[in-house]
């Protein structure tokens, strides 16, 4: 998958939440949605623009498991059965009207809620949510969470849907509850591949339905039957499709109102919110911490980024500090090799295991390493005893142009301790598919990932997530290609706890791996680029009413979003 700016990468940490997921994770929760609440005067129109760079045209593919195209659909289109902020960890009901967590937390039963029809009248049921599931379970290539590795069976009783576990599963909740898409048997059971599959005409549950789509653009309209009665209060969607930043800023820059930005624009103040001829008190930005990294993937099955010392030089090389200040305006917080987002995850940061390996910036001490690795330096290059230089390729999107501009400063970095670093700048679907089949040297992109740092880690680590090299292998999150019993096993001994305790044991031990080992190397920590337009519209996420994680690439969050907007 690309990442969560553009489909689906997010960590979200968050102290306080981590403090209570015990005891609120195994309580039947059966609070009131979190949507909007109807309002007797709010009257149903209005259009919104969705302005999300994705670095290619629109394939008119609206699978929610499909790598470049959930974020089409899951949500706007397919929904949850729980709906969990990413940004605050709130969670609240949604296809379902309550959960309860039994037997020592390795079942979990969710009640459905009653009257949910799908966009053509037929009603939803228990059954179709079992369908799902199982769906998951024949095609491991949909099951992009590898839920199957830890779910050991599904099923259902009248309203209620029943899962089972191998072992305690409480952090599964939120891949069970908010990620996971319910898709109709009536239809879905007649898909041959579902891995493959473009659904071009979804019928889903959700606030809009697929009007038209073509490679310029896709326009969502209101879904009149929609269960949560008088809403969606928008009637229409558009979002077009850019190739390039250059072409979605222009597009926000320009007079265009009602617009929700979803992308990096230099100096925003002057470019975007004081821009020529527009009406600055309507437009808007906020980049509240997303709480994931920032990643360059080595491939740790090609050569040279195969070789530990190599990996441990680049990360010790890079002034992140410069990378954040060159290719972002400083808008994203430098990055640090343990994984951790700090501050927001601050209780979960290892300061002593930091400190032994200690990988802050040191240009000198990264050639030492190549050096003692057998590297001899020539014309200003490495070179490794059979002459080979050391020069890597990065796959990157090249319509991203604040990636461009990161790598490029990357390069520079690196440049000066000996190392060669090649931007291959291709299209959003390229990159995707680069990653997921293991063709690259090293990628650079950002994880999904949860509520605690477990989330990223087990995206960026767990051998489930992983795959051989090679056409239609399909590595889903783990694309370095990272295994380690060890490290699986410490992944399994944390969703078996509730202790915190032994929860900061399990990602202290997590931490030194990745010191160690550096099977990835973290960059920048993220942010949700998050820009909007109040002309016509109210309703917006913003720091005072934090109701969703705000950036229109994080879903189901943005289906959130688009049901609390409407016109003033």
């Amino acid at each position: 998958m690309l990442c969560s700016r553009s489909v689906g990468s997010r960590s979200f940490l968050r102290a306080a939440f981590v403090a209570s997921l015990a005891i609120i994770l195994v309580l039947v929760n059966s609070a009131p949605s979190l949507a909007s609440k109807p309002a007797a005067k709010i009257r149903i129109g209005g259009t919104v623009t969705i302005d999300n760079v994705q670095g290619s045209l629109w394939s008119c593919s609206f699978n929610p498991y499909g790598a470049t195209t959930s974020l089409l659909s899951a949500g706007i289109i397919y929904e949850p059965l729980w709906y969990v902020n990413q940004d605050n960890n709130k969670g609240q009901p949604w296809l379902a009207k309550k959960y309860a967590w039994s037997n020592h937390n390795k079942t979990l039963t969710f009640t459905l809620r009653s009257g949910v029809k799908w966009a053509d009248g037929k009603p939803l049921t228990a059954a179709d949510v079992v369908f799902t599931f199982k769906l998951l379970k024949r095609f491991p290539g949909i099951d992009v969470n590898a839920i199957w590795t830890v779910l050991s069976n599904v099923v259902s009783h009248k309203n209620k849907i029943v899962f089972s576990f191998k072992q305690a599963a409480v952090p599964f909740f939120y891949y069970i509850g908010d990620q996971t898409f319910i898709v109709p048997q009536h239809t879905w059971s007649k898909v041959k591949n579902p891995v493959t599959y473009l659904d071009a005409k979804p019928t889903g549950s959700g606030p809009f339905k697929l009007h038209k789509c073509s490679p310029q653009n896709i326009e969502y309209i209101r879904n009149p039957h929609y269960w949560q009665k008088g809403k969606p209060y928008l009637s229409k969607i558009e979002y077009p499709a850019f190739i390039d930043n250059s072409g979605g800023n222009g597009y926000l820059d320009g007079n265009n109102k009602d617009v929700w930005g979803a992308q990096y624009i230099p100096n925003i103040n002057a470019s975007y919110v004081h821009a020529p001829n527009v009406n600055s008190k309507v437009r808007h930005y906020w980049f509240p911490p997303q709480g994931y990294d920032v990643i360059m993937y080595p491939n740790l099955k090609r050569w040279p980024t195969n070789i530990l010392a190599v990996r441990q030089a680049i990360s010790i090389g890079l002034d992140r500090a410069k990378v954040s200040r060159l290719g972002v305006y400083g808008y994203l917080p430098p990055a640090n090799q343990s994984g951790i987002i700090v501050p927001d995850a601050k209780s979960w940061y290892d300061k002593s295991l930091a400190k032994k390996y200690n990988y802050s910036y040191n240009p000198g001490k990264a050639k030492k390493l190549l050096e003692k690795a057998g590297f001899k330096l020539s014309n200003g290059i490495f070179h490794d005893k059979k002459g080979r230089k050391l020069s890597i390729s990065v796959l990157n999107v090249g319509g991203y142009s604040d990636w461009v501009g990161e790598v490029q400063a990357a390069a520079a970095d690196l440049r000066q301790i000996g190392i060669e670093l090649k931007p291959e700048n291709v299209s959003g679907t390229t990159h995707s598919a680069d990653e997921q089949d293991g063709e690259f040297q090293m990628s650079y992109d950002s994880p999904l990932g949860g509520p605690t740092p477990y989330y990223q880690f087990r995206q960026l680590l767990d051998s489930a997530n992983t795959a051989p090299i090679g056409p239609g292998k399909l590595a889903q999150s783990n694309f370095e290609r990272f295994r380690s019993k060890a490290v699986d096993s410490l992944l399994k001994q944390y969703a078996l706890t509730n202790s915190s305790k032994q929860q900061h044991t399990i990602i202290d031990k997590i931490q030194q791996v990745m010191l160690k080992q550096v099977p990835v190397i973290p960059v920048l920590e993220g942010v949700n680029w998050y820009e909007y337009d109040t002309t016509d519209l109210t309703g917006w996420v913003n720091k005072k009413n934090d109701y969703a994680a705000p950036a229109a690439y994080n879903f189901p969050d943005q289906m959130v979003v688009l049901l609390h907007l409407h016109l003033k």
